[in-house]
């Protein structure tokens, strides 16, 4: 007999609609599953039997062939157990033939028949409600990362014959309440970092919250123990809070390579994330890739901070892969079966040495770097990648006097507020585009909320040509120019914006000098 169980896969983040088909025919005992499954798939066999045995149901052993459809897509990990099991039992004639319709099952089984959790969740229940699916049927403990999912009836099972009595009719299944996106999110907590620690590092601190206003990328070159991770550290304390939609493109993220447990903030990411891989990390490491392709650090690091501490340190061809992202927003990992595009648009802080023994310019301590050697340092950066990272700022060594100073510093909340005023002009100026901040604006946005006249033109032109800036500097200015212009609620860009804007070209000037 034939049965069709509904169920799911993943293609990159994004979840497609898989018709799990049993069939058992008369013949010799034989298990054959069809439909490009991978290893985690073709082991079901054994993992189904048994839980299908431990948890008292039977299944005719003849000639079993499963075929997973659309069968020209790879279908990879273990959310296939449970429909394949609910298959079996429908095709022995275990389960009735309409208790099918109208819902989507997938999950996980133990041999003892229980259902654990699987990667994921998320972006199936968001493609059931696209699909308008009723109901889905997954594993109890994925049901708080998809309760926020609406118009879908979700149900959690913690065992195999809560699912049989469902479809049965003996013992129906209860959705779940819909939950709010209000309900996960808390005021975000840093776990007491605030900028009112930070000593001293007065241009740095303003260089950060510019960063912040206007989603900038940002390089911090100093000597060690200036301060540069604490200051990187402290950004996210300064960002605006995640919105919803925001908070559901990362959560999705994070479910389909299975962290959102580990997210520290709940079934969703509701706090922008703050990603600090080592300079060791692989090329598929930061970018996402594999022989299955998954999202990388750049990826994760999506709504958030990617921190690079240690610029120089990493490989340079890791660092080259940053270029494309850091202007498209999104990362393409292309492999002979599969082309998936994961989202990055990610907000990128790195931290670097002057030279390579650190104390170039320091007046604490004597620089032993030959210009050669300084040239070879500097060199594991390519010119492309430094002219994509807007503010480049050198955070010099603290003085005595500001160490053994017991003032605070200004705090977090107070540099927040100015951000976040400036963050509503933008909203503002970009209402009704899928611009959201001034670092994201195109040639033709810039040119109409960036125009110059008089000596701002004649400052910007001075500027371009003695640091032989290229086309790219010229715009990453403009969009600093225009940040700096909304923290202070200026209509125009004048001077004053245009030269602190320049200013922040700290490897231009130095290049030159």
């Amino acid at each position: 007999m034939l049965s069709r169980v509904l169920s799911a896969g993943l293609h990159g983040i994004e979840g497609f609609l898989v018709d799990v088909e049993v069939d058992i025919a008369l013949g010799l005992a034989n298990w054959n599953t069809v439909g490009l499954p991978e290893s985690s798939v073709r082991e079901s066999r054994d993992r189904v039997i048994a839980a299908i045995k431990n948890s008292g149901y039977s299944f005719e052993r003849k000639r079993i062939t499963i075929n997973l459809a659309p069968a020209d897509i790879k279908k990879e990990g273990t959310g296939f157990d449970l429909p394949i099991a609910i298959g079996l039992l429908a095709s022995s004639e275990l389960l009735p033939g309409d208790s099918l319709k109208d819902q989507l099952i997938l999950g996980e089984l133990s041999l003892h028949g229980e259902i654990k959790p699987i990667h994921g969740a998320l972006p199936i229940a968001l493609l059931c409600r696209k699909k308008k699916i009723h109901r889905l049927i997954l594993p109890a403990m994925n049901v708080s990362e998809v309760s926020v999912v609406g118009g879908v009836e979700i149900c959690g099972v913690g065992h195999l014959s809560e699912v049989v009595q469902h479809l049965t009719g003996e013992k129906p299944l209860q959705p779940a309440p819909l939950k709010l996106f209000s309900d996960f999110f808390t005021v975000a907590s840093h776990e007491g970092i605030d900028f009112s620690e930070i000593k001293g590092q007065t241009q740095a601190k303003r260089a950060l919250e510019v960063a912040a206003a206007g989603q900038h990328n940002l390089l911090l070159i100093g000597p060690p123990g200036s301060g540069k991770t604490m200051l990187a550290q402290r950004l996210p304390t300064i960002l605006p809070d995640m919105s919803f939609d925001e908070s559901l493109e990362t959560s999705k993220i994070y479910s389909v390579v299975g962290l959102l447990a580990d997210n520290g903030n709940g079934p969703l990411v509701t706090r922008r994330p703050f990603r600090a891989p080592h300079h060791t990390i692989s090329t598929a490491g930061l970018a996402g890739g594999g022989s299955h392709p998954r999202p990388g650090e750049l990826s994760l690091a999506h709504n958030g901070v990617l921190f690079l501490d240690e610029f120089p340190e990493f490989p340079r061809n890791v660092l080259e892969v940053l270029r494309q992202p850091l202007e498209s927003g999104h990362v393409t990992i292309a492999r002979a079966l599969s082309t998936i595009t994961v989202p990055a648009r990610t907000q990128l802080v790195a931290s670097m040495n002057p030279c390579k023994c650190g104390f170039r310019g320091s007046q604490l301590r004597d620089c032993y770097c030959s210009e050669k050697s300084l040239q070879s340092y500097r060199s594991k950066l390519s010119g492309p990648l430094l002219d994509r990272i807007d503010i480049q700022i050198e955070v010099p060594p603290v003085p005595y006097g500001d160490l053994a100073s017991q003032h605070e510093g200004e705090s977090s909340a107070r540099i927040r507020d100015r951000v976040l005023r400036a963050r509503r002009i933008q909203e503002e100026r970009f209402k009704g585009s899928k611009i959201h901040a001034n670092s994201q604006m195109n040639g033709r946005v810039l040119r109409r909320h960036c125009a110059l006249e008089g000596k701002g033109a004649e400052l910007l032109e001075k500027a371009v040509a003695k640091l032989a800036l290229s086309a790219r500097a010229y715009d990453r200015i403009l969009k600093v120019a225009r940040t700096i212009s909304d923290l202070e609620g200026a209509a125009d860009i004048q001077p004053k914006h245009l030269a602190e804007a320049i200013q922040y070209r700290s490897l231009d000037r130095n290049l030159i000098s």
